[in-house]
């Protein structure tokens, strides 16, 4: 079997667990929202809103890794990876949305507090815990390599641990009537959600606006590129990521002898692309004409 057609067979296989992984989410959140109603349970509700943000962000970065197989063309020469950044970006933006929709919800439920059926709040958010429990197998062995699937997968752990919460509050309603956990605890999920988009956000954003990557110095570049035998000099460096794992570079260098430029270019290539993942780079030789710096 041909490393393409292996690839194939994960590809395809991944992306049969989003799929399910959608699904199962999706019925999740219609049951949480049936149930949030019926119990009148706002964390219920918060919860079911926080699976619905990952049911979505799951089919997003299920259409994104579609189209991100796409090979490059005269359109996009650089291919359609960010696809998936973008979905990212949409994800992160509409958790930071939910995020504050709940926070607005819950300080309302502070000012007219409301009875609610703890019963039926932890046999929902009891079913809802081994969904979540569930989806987050399903996605933990992509999230390894995709900052997409990382986020679903984080969400989902978020979800199981938010779902543990509900229970818990539900535990104390029927207890000792403490119908005020329900709003802590919608509060709380609200500032986790929120947590997790300002993490992830900065990460997505610096990508789209072709930053640098956070684990390359240019000038350790530099340095490395100005000890390849035949380099005097590199400079008007610029590096930037094409999408998660691949990074690209331009630079001007400059070298003493021109016969020596293919030579020295593929040295610089191999150390670029061993050492900083750097798999695009585009080099402009100079001569140095008299070898002093004013040069």
């Amino acid at each position: 079997m041909t490393h393409d057609h292996h690839h194939h067979d994960v590809d395809s296989m991944n992306d049969r667990r989003l799929g399910w992984a959608i699904a199962i989410n999706m019925l999740l959140t219609i049951a949480q929202v049936v149930g949030g109603i019926v119990s009148g349970s706002l964390a219920l509700i918060a919860d079911a809103l926080h699976n619905f943000s990952d049911a979505a962000s799951l089919l997003i970065a299920l259409v994104a890794r579609k189209i991100g197989r796409q090979p490059a063309d005269h359109f996009k020469t650089f291919g359609y990876k960010r696809a998936e950044v973008i979905a990212a970006l949409i994800n992160l933006v509409t958790l930071v949305i939910v995020g504050l929709y709940l926070i607005y919800e819950a300080l309302w439920r502070v000012f007219e507090p409301q009875i609610i059926e703890g019963w039926m709040v932890v046999m929902v958010a009891g079913v809802a815990l081994v969904i979540d429990v569930a989806t987050a197998i399903l996605t933990y062995s992509m999230s390894k390599n995709s900052m997409n699937i990382r986020a679903a997968f984080l969400h989902n752990v978020s979800d199981a641990l938010a779902s543990l919460g509900v229970i818990i509050a539900g535990s104390l309603i029927i207890l000792y009537d403490w119908y005020w956990t329900d709003t802590l605890l919608t509060l709380l999920i609200a500032g986790y959600v929120l947590y997790q988009a300002a993490t992830l956000l900065p990460k997505t954003i610096h990508i789209l606006m072709e930053g640098t990557p956070e684990d390359i110095s240019i000038n350790d570049v530099i340095n490395a590129m100005e000890n390849v035998e035949g380099v005097l000099n590199v400079h008007h460096v610029h590096i930037w990521q094409l999408d998660e794992h691949k990074n690209a570079l331009e630079a001007h260098v400059v070298i003493a002898d021109f016969n020596q430029s293919e030579t020295i270019k593929a040295a610089l290539k191999s150390q670029l692309g061993q050492n900083y993942s750097i798999i695009h780079s585009t080099l402009e030789f100079e001569i140095d004409h008299c070898g002093k710096p004013c040069c």
